[in-house]
């Protein structure tokens, strides 16, 4: 097939079909490095960049690109520099880009400093904007980027610390703050100093509300949204809080509120206005951003517009380097140890039966100091991890790979932690035994008046095995997740 297609091509018979059917291929698995062999260094193709007919260039151009050929590279400038169809342009300097753009860099700049400050009818913005964003994203990429350092700590803020809503009261209680409120993503609160907010463990972002000018909504459209963006306080906030100066990359993050295959249209058409509207201050980088531009809309689609900024140096969970597929977030394994606090006590002889990469025994760790710490993991690759993430908290745990259900130990543990797995492709006959033979095997292993704490999606099977070992009482449980109907309960040991 693919031969046939290049023959085809080299005697230019349907050839935009021809280049359209090629490319298709080189998604199928070993074609890509196939075509390329037979084609070696492109020459072949660069004789079509001429082509009469301007879908043949563009579809060559991309094809050269897809297979990255340097040696094309001065053919695809030369056509680049020629081409007068707008929406070539933008896929000759693409494919210039996956090739070897670096000789071409200072008449790249040139064109995309032109572009910048040319006006264009509405009818053409469309591909000239695209040729500047292809132009911008190389430049950024070949060049030296600036990186942007935040010095906004002691300055006032209005912030949003996104966390659990339903448990949003816990992060609230530990904010130095002017004034707080529940928000339905978290906490807001207007603070003097960042310094301590960032070090709270228990919410996961720290987002900043950017206000608009008007109450828009998704009705309103990418470039009302983008000139609201261009004209709000955004820019000035960046600018006040960090050492460099503009332009800032951004990306622009659309939860919600549109369906799938619109979404990248929306975003590219609003990041262009925002771009053109702030005198490029502002840059639509995905690839290479330190800002996020978050977009929320609520029931009524009207539109809720958040900041995060990678700048901001956020150090609470550097220790956790590792992760497995089952690992629970940091910030929701600090929630579950808050609302244990009240049960556990300092210098504790804790044990984790699931422990995965360590996440919940360094959180229950950093709530209050235990002495001795057990962690023990079915799988080595897990136990492994679990070793790097807490050495890298200074922290000292005993990790064993073995069964839980075949440990065993000299004395007993105050308490008993575990992120318990969830169900995947176990029957329910063997789910059931599982949950069985953990509550036999801990009631072994739990010291009088000692505390297991568990969380876990399956509900049903917890409360069975609390009916069937009373020298267990279920103190507390917490619906953690509505949804996903995780719960996270406190068990006291009544032996």
């Amino acid at each position: 097939m693919v031969e046939q297609l290049l023959d085809q091509i080299k005697r230019q018979e349907d050839t935009r079909a021809a280049l359209s059917a090629l490319r298709a291929q080189l998604k199928e698995d070993g074609q890509l490095l196939r075509v390329k062999k037979l084609l070696g260094n492109g020459m072949a193709l660069e004789p079509l960049l001429d082509s009469p007919d301007a879908k043949v260039r563009k579809n060559t151009a991309a094809l050269l690109g897809d297979l990255g050929i340097r040696e094309s590279a001065g053919a695809l400038y030369r056509a680049y520099r020629n081409e007068e169809t707008l929406f070539v342009r933008p896929v000759l300097v693409q494919a210039l880009g996956k090739t070897d753009a670096y000789p071409y860099l200072a008449e790249l700049k040139e064109q995309y400093d032109l572009l910048c400050g040319r006006s264009v009818q509405e009818e053409q913005k469309k591909h000239v904007r695209e040729e500047i964003r292809v132009l911008g994203q190389i430049l950024r990429r070949e060049g030296k980027e600036v990186r942007h350092t935040f010095t906004g700590w002691d300055r006032k803020h209005t912030i949003l610390l996104t966390t659990n809503p339903d448990f949003a009261d816990l992060t609230k209680e530990r904010l130095t703050a002017e004034r707080t409120g529940i928000h339905a993503l978290g906490v807001q609160a207007v603070v003097s100093s960042l310094k301590d907010v960032v070090q709270i463990r228990t919410f996961r972002e720290l987002l900043f509300p950017i206000r608009l000018g008007e109450k828009l909504s998704m009705a309103d459209g990418p470039e009302a949204f983008g000139e609201a963006v261009a004209e709000s306080k955004l820019l000035s906030l960046l600018q006040r809080c960090h050492k460099e100066p503009a332009p800032f990359c951004f990306r622009i993050d659309l939860r919600g509120g549109i369906l799938p295959d619109e979404r990248s249209r929306y975003i590219r058409r609003a990041a262009a206005v925002i771009e053109e509207q702030s005198g490029r201050q502002l840059l639509n980088a995905p690839e290479a951003y330190e800002f996020e531009l978050r977009m929320v809309p609520d029931k009524a689609k009207k539109i809720h517009l958040f900041l995060k900024m990678a700048t901001i140096p956020m150090e609470r969970f550097s220790y956790r380097t590792e992760t497995t597929a089952a690992s629970i977030h940091p910030s929701s394994a600090a929630l579950l140890m808050a609302l244990a606090q009240p049960f556990l006590k300092k210098n504790a002889q804790v044990l984790d039966p699931c422990c995965g990469a360590g996440t919940m025994l360094v959180e229950r760790h950093r709530l209050l100091p235990v002495r001795n710490a057990y962690g023990i993991d079915i799988f080595g690759e897990a136990v492994r991890k679990a070793g790097t993430n807490t050495k890298a908290a200074g922290m000292h745990v005993n990790l064993i790979n073995r069964d839980y259900l075949d440990f065993k130990h000299g004395y007993l543990f105050d308490e008993i932690i575990a992120n318990l797995p969830v169900r995947g492709k176990r029957t329910k006959e063997e789910t059931d035994a599982f949950y069985r033979g953990f509550f036999d095997q801990s009631q072994r292993l739990i010291a009088p008046d000692g505390v297991l704490l568990l969380y876990s999606n399956e509900n049903g099977f917890v409360k069975k095995q609390l009916r069937l070992h009373p020298a267990f009482r279920l103190c507390k449980e917490f619906l953690i997740s509505e949804k996903e109907q995780f719960y996270f309960y406190v068990i006291r040991a009544a032996h």
